[in-house]
């Protein structure tokens, strides 16, 4: 029985996936080849394939999918398939804001270079989500079917050109 609810949480922790920090109307782009569906669920109808770096509007958020419109349709696509790229303006001066931020991750230099920065978020979970959830086996079961083995992932990483970065946290700010 623990086995049970350990899987359950697990399942209650994966589809409780927080709405992700995004404006309405915020220009985004796939970053791989996926599909657009009626609805935000995997086993939905899909309305169109969306090849990669196919220009998106953001028309809304829901957990794990981004409500889009491209093409002249809107559907939902899986978060992880679209970037959100923001400029991030880096200066030498040490100022504060997204200047600070931009040199804290390495992006500084001499004078007013730009770099592109993009990132995503989730929110944790309360005391009251874990209390009120509602699991759903079948739906684990689904994303088991999706996770990916090392040797996969590695060559996604290969394949997309990514490379390992390490950033430390800037001090000061209670960490």
């Amino acid at each position: 029985m623990p086995a049970m609810r350990c899987l359950r949480l697990i399942a209650m922790l994966v589809l409780a996936a927080a709405p992700w920090l995004a404006r309405a109307d915020e220009q985004g782009f796939t970053n791989r080849a996926t599909e657009l569906k009626e609805r935000a669920a995997a086993d939905a109808p899909t309305l169109a394939s969306l090849p990669e770096n196919t220009p998106v509007k953001v028309l809304a958020r829901g957990g794990a999918w981004t409500k889009v419109e491209a093409g002249g349709k809107a559907g939902w696509v899986r978060v992880f398939h679209l970037r959100f790229p923001a400029v991030v303006e880096a200066s030498s001066s040490g100022g504060s804001g997204l200047a600070s931020l931009g040199s804290a991750l390495g992006f500084g230099g001499s004078g007013d270079e730009k770099a592109r920065l993009a990132t995503t978020g989730i929110r944790g979970l309360s005391t009251e989500d874990v209390k009120n959830a509602n699991p759903d086996p079948e739906a684990l079961a689904r994303m088991q079917s999706f996770r990916a083995d090392k040797p996969s992932a590695e060559r996604f990483a290969r394949e997309a050109k990514l490379s390992e970065a390490h950033v430390e946290a800037p001090k000061g700010n209670g960490q």
